[in-house]
């Protein structure tokens, strides 16, 4: 029998500068009615990341809507691209080392899905009650964790942990990975900068993650990593697909 196809998309969206940094440098955006979501964290330690991320969302929420998934994610491919051609050429003009953002999209179009990302900023997939990670982090120690060296908790308190190795801004050449979804109604989606994983387990933005209302559900993501310290911005945005 074929499987029912999703009718609608419910969404909802949430930064916060959190408990230590001066300046957000995430940024987010939610456009459903052109099925694009996504999340941008400035590097920290780098000048202007706020800026580069805010360039990033800019630039999405200029392309125009294709009703095809491949021209459309082509599309935000080549804006992505210019998006990094531009930051190095301001960095270079500004005369500082680097700047650079990490950048994770979800386009969609009907039951159909594109995933995009450079960095750590993550998409995960709850279905049936199950996490998992649609992205894998652009990270040194993801590459240690690859290899066997370091287990995920390891990871997560790793000194270097902050540490990415693809990022817009990074390099000459973007480079992108990508992953296509088969959406099923009922899956709920999350797009988050690494200031929310890495303060909360995946079990416990799983449990929040079922809640049915996606508003709630992001002030909730928020929050929790509030309560743990928030050493870095935190930023949520929730996808429930019907």
């Amino acid at each position: 029998m074929p499987m029912t196809p999703v009718q609608h998309y419910q969404s909802a969206s949430y930064s916060h500068v959190g408990m230590v940094r001066q300046v957000n440098e995430d940024a987010c955006l939610a456009v459903p009615e052109s099925g694009l979501w996504a999340v941008a964290d400035g590097m920290g330690g780098h000048a202007a990341g706020d800026y580069v991320s805010s360039l990033i969302v800019d630039a999405l929420r200029r392309i125009p809507a294709s009703p095809s998934l491949p021209v459309y994610s082509n599309a935000l491919r080549l804006a992505l691209d210019e998006v990094n051609t531009l930051v190095r050429d301001q960095a270079q003009l500004r005369g500082v080392g680097m700047m650079g953002s990490t950048v994770v999209l979800l386009a969609v179009r009907g039951s159909q899905g594109m995933c995009l990302w450079a960095g750590d900023s993550r998409l995960y997939r709850l279905r049936g009650g199950q996490l998992t990670g649609v992205s894998r982090d652009h990270s040194y120690v993801q590459e240690l964790v690859d290899s066997g060296l370091l287990t995920d908790a390891e990871a997560r308190l790793h000194p270097r942990a902050n540490i990415v190795t693809r990022a817009i801004g990074v390099d000459n050449e973007l480079e992108l990975d990508s992953a296509f979804l088969h959406i099923l109604p009922g899956d709920t989606y999350l797009l988050c900068s690494d200031g929310l994983n890495k303060t909360a387990e995946d079990h416990e933005i799983r449990d929040v993650l079922c809640h049915s209302d996606a508003y709630a559900v992001v002030r909730s993501l928020v929050h929790l990593g509030l309560t743990r310290g928030a050493p870095d911005n935190i930023t949520a945005v929730v996808i429930k697909a019907s």
